[in-house]
């Protein structure tokens, strides 16, 4: 299928000819509006002139009749230097009083005549062909006394003089449009080049994004809506970029992870791959063969707990687990730790307290509760020799507070958040802990809390002991 190649049409000079056209229709229409407007006006003026004079004869002439010819021969002068000139005619329109170069009544119409009889004065600024002029404007006043039309008064000026001024008004009217079309040429020529500077700018900037560079920033605004594209690319950006380096964080720790899973199964396999071909090969002692299938044995089960806390680990992080929440008397779950790590705190010379009331209770998944516990406190137990081991449990309002202190060896306050992450060992000693080797407890703890919508938080001090704090909601 042929595709047909689109042309294209820079924006621009979208922008620019859009600007343009607008600016010269505006000024085309508004020039004509203008010229028509000053036309009328001028001959409006010139008919109302002629009108005026016409009057004031007629006055001249009604008031003192027997001087009819020296208010004719007054104002022929008059009109004569402001080139108009004017006629008396009777009531059949015949000429009766001409002054100098005055024009001959003819060509009315006669519905004009009609109007003309009944006192209606007769008003025309422009006409080309009633006197065998190249124009004039004339006006045709009635003589009415007693109510009798006796005739009237025609006065005529020709329209060249208009004419010129008109032109002349046009011509500066012409200079003018010819001034603004050039400086709104320039104008819009300016504010579209700064327009698409602005979008050119943001399409250099998405090439890079999409190129893979995502250390970009452009500048922005809220003056328009070019500036808030601006803005929300911006935003955009910094999206990605944390996003990008959250799947960074997520590909080190997936990498770590499995570096750490291939350290910690290595050990338990190079045992049990050892003692076993020892034994294939009969290359262990009778009186020791025993001892190695116990160290086989106690190394296999070692890989199963590492499995089945990372199966765990995930199950929780993914939400495959349910709980099942009822209210628990807090003072039987903390002695049920105590007398099931009793022996492991002996091992290590601790004691292990107890501190909680009887009616304290926490809301929680039974099974889940004790598996927090368990690991925190052998956490303690771990870091702990010759000291006392608090598991406290009391209420405040409507929450539950269980804190679990140790006299251990504490935790560097650097290494304080790094606890609750997967396979992180604050102490090489971990690698001979026989309870949480993996140092999958503490992720395991932290999800598990995070899940009953509860809080954890620890505080430490090298070489004074570790607390942590949980907290529960009883609601």
């Amino acid at each position: 299928m042929t595709q047909v190649k689109q042309t294209k049409f820079r924006y621009f000079y979208q922008q620019f000819f859009s600007h343009i056209s607008i600016i010269i229709v505006a000024f085309l229409i508004l020039s004509i509006i203008f010229a028509h407007y000053v036309e009328n006006l001028v001959y409006s003026n010139k008919a109302e002139e002629l009108s005026s004079y016409g009057k004031a004869i007629l006055k001249d002439i009604k008031e003192n009749p027997y001087g009819t010819d020296q208010t004719i021969n007054r104002y022929s002068s008059v009109l004569a230097a402001r080139k108009m000139s004017f006629s008396m005619f009777d009531q059949d329109g015949n000429l009766y009083l001409v002054s100098k170069n005055g024009p001959t009544i003819k060509g009315l119409s006669k519905s004009e005549w009609e109007k003309i009889k009944k006192g209606q004065t007769i008003i025309i600024p422009i006409d080309y062909q009633r006197f065998g002029q190249d124009g004039v404007t004339f006006v045709v006043l009635p003589y009415i006394e007693n109510d009798k039309f006796y005739g009237g008064i025609l006065l005529t000026s020709p329209i060249s003089g208009s004419s010129a001024m008109i032109h002349q008004i046009n011509k500066f009217l012409l200079y003018t449009i010819l001034i603004a079309f050039g400086v709104s040429f320039l104008q819009s020529w300016f504010l579209s080049r700064i327009h698409v500077i602005r979008i050119k700018r943001l399409r250099e900037a998405a090439s890079l994004v999409s190129a893979g560079h995502y250390q970009v920033h452009v500048h922005s605004s809220n003056f328009d809506e070019i500036g808030e594209l601006a803005n929300e690319f911006n935003h955009m950006v910094d999206k990605i970029n944390a996003s990008m380096e959250e799947i960074e964080s997520l590909e080190n720790r997936r990498r770590q992870f499995m570096a750490d899973v291939s350290h910690e199964m290595r050990t338990p396999l190079t045992t049990i791959s050892g003692v076993v071909e020892g034994l294939k090969n009969d290359m262990i002692p009778e009186e020791d063969k025993e001892r190695g299938i116990n160290l086989v044995s106690q190394e296999a089960k070692r890989l199963i707990r590492l499995v089945n806390e990372n199966l765990d680990y995930d199950k929780i992080r993914s939400n495959q687990i349910q709980l099942f929440r009822e209210d628990i008397q807090l003072l039987e779950v903390l002695e049920i730790i105590q007398e099931q790590l009793d022996l492991q705190a002996e091992e290590k010379n601790n004691q292990i307290v107890v501190e909680a009331d009887p009616d304290v209770f926490v809301n929680a998944d039974y099974d889940r509760l004790i598996q927090i516990l368990i690991n925190i406190t052998k956490n303690s137990i771990q870091f702990t020799s010759d000291g006392t081991i608090w598991l406290k449990g009391r209420s405040e309002g409507d929450t539950t507070i269980i804190e679990v202190e140790d006299t251990g060896i504490g935790i560097d306050p650097t290494e304080v958040e790094n606890i609750w992450r997967r396979f992180y060992k604050a102490d090489i000693s971990r690698t001979s802990n026989p309870y949480g080797e993996f140092g999958l407890g503490l992720s395991i703890v932290k999800q598990l809390v995070l899940l009953h919508n509860g809080e954890i938080n620890v505080t430490s001090e090298k070489g004074k002991g570790t607390k942590f704090v949980i907290q529960f909601k009883n609601n």
